[in-house]
């Protein structure tokens, strides 16, 4: 068995767990989202493209549904002692498996909480799900459960999140002697991957965002490379990732010599950012972090050019995504408390003119100001 936290961790997270459980009276919780069953248990896999489902009844009692070819990889990377196997085969209903399953742990009428908003859970699965339980169990919307939990690390999950940061920086070092008129987003990116695999790190949730010219106003990964020209713009998002915990950043760097305009959506970026970091404090809100940074960009006229979100929590996630389900939008309360790993980003896109600029980086609250968890500075980087 391979375990990244202690067994007194796991202990505590599944305490927790067990109370808020029975503050929302639940009997049993269905976790379907990888994340969830990883922080629980240590239980580390992509087998969740397909039917899984870790069972967890309010005494703490544990049971992982899943398929044969997950049998050995939970048993040697989880702490889950009962794993029951449903069979592939024509026709297969594996809710009616757990259904059965849910009997036999004496479960029949029993209020169950069900995880369904994760990309563990697809719309057909939902809809068998509910087919079967409803006439079962009681069954409510559980989806954020666990992830609310998940979102004040513990003193073992900060170790990993400031190595993630560490790879990181890695990454970016990697990248910059490559970033030159002729240069190659193909050798860019490999470089910056390979710093992570070097530095013992894994595999990001989510691709690298690498693009430039016209592709650098894009804030996604898109199939295709490109060479740089004298006078280009390269816009990078990325993340060092430690057991799954990830640290991300993000930069726009100018080939040759910044203009004005790329100049001055820098400039937005880094007051931006600089004010965020007064906000990003207990007693305040995500959604106050995003109150800032609509301020600012909209009193410097970049409303039409900025997003409707600035960043989002961090940590422990499984592709397709690193982020997490709370985010810095419009109205989110959700409070701001020490401990929390959060990824702070500024993307102004000016398709009128074809500028892009992106800033950002990650940080760990405290119980005053926050720690970045980069040693790069947030100056503009002009190549």
């Amino acid at each position: 068995m391979a375990l990244h936290f202690t067994t007194g961790e796991f202990e505590n997270r599944r305490n927790r767990l067990i109370e808020r459980m029975k503050e929302e009276n639940l009997d049993a919780l269905l976790l379907f989202a990888q994340e969830s069953m990883y922080w629980l248990t240590g239980y580390d896999t992509f087998g969740y493209c397909f039917f899984q489902t870790l069972i967890v009844k309010s005494d703490g009692t544990m049971t992982l549904l899943t398929r044969s070819a997950d049998l050995r990889q939970a048993r040697q990377t989880s702490n889950i002692e009962n794993i029951t196997i449903w069979v592939d085969r024509l026709n297969a209903d594996p809710t009616l498996d757990l259904k059965n399953l849910l009997s036999e742990m004496d479960l029949l009428g029993a209020k169950i909480g069900i995880e369904y908003d994760t990309h563990g859970m697809t719309g057909r699965v939902a809809k068998l799900l509910d087919n079967q339980l409803a006439t079962f169990c009681q069954i409510s919307d559980a989806s954020y459960l666990v992830s609310g939990l998940r979102l004040v690390k513990s003193a073992e999950e900060v170790v990993y999140a400031k190595r993630a940061g560490e790879l990181a920086d890695d990454a970016l070092d990697a990248a910059l002697p490559l970033i030159r008129a002729g240069g190659n987003e193909a050798a860019i990116l490999a470089a910056m991957q390979g710093a992570v695999f070097a530095g013992g790190g894994d595999y990001p949730a989510n691709e690298f965002i690498i693009g430039s010219g016209q592709d650098a106003l894009l804030c996604r990964y898109k199939a295709g490379r490109r060479t740089l020209e004298e006078k280009d713009q390269l816009t990078l998002e990325w993340a060092g990732v430690s057991a799954h915990y990830h640290a991300a950043m993000m930069r726009t760097i100018v080939i040759g010599t910044p203009d004005f305009r790329q100049k001055e959506l820098y400039s937005a970026s880094y007051e931006n950012i600089i004010a965020i970091e007064e906000v990003l404090r207990p007693g305040k809100t995500f959604g106050d972090v995003f109150d800032t940074h609509a301020r600012i960009m909209d009193e410097r006229g970049l409303t039409r050019h900025r997003l409707n979100a600035c960043g989002y929590s961090v940590g422990a996630r499984f592709s397709p995504s690193w982020m997490e389900h709370q985010m810095f939008h419009a109205g989110n309360t959700q409070e701001i408390l020490p401990d929390m790993t959060l990824f702070v980003h500024m993307i102004i896109m000016d398709s009128d003119s074809g500028t892009a600029m992106t800033l950002g980086q990650t940080y760990l609250t405290t119980t005053d100001a926050p720690i970045s968890l980069s040693r790069h500075k947030l100056d503009l980087i002009a190549v």
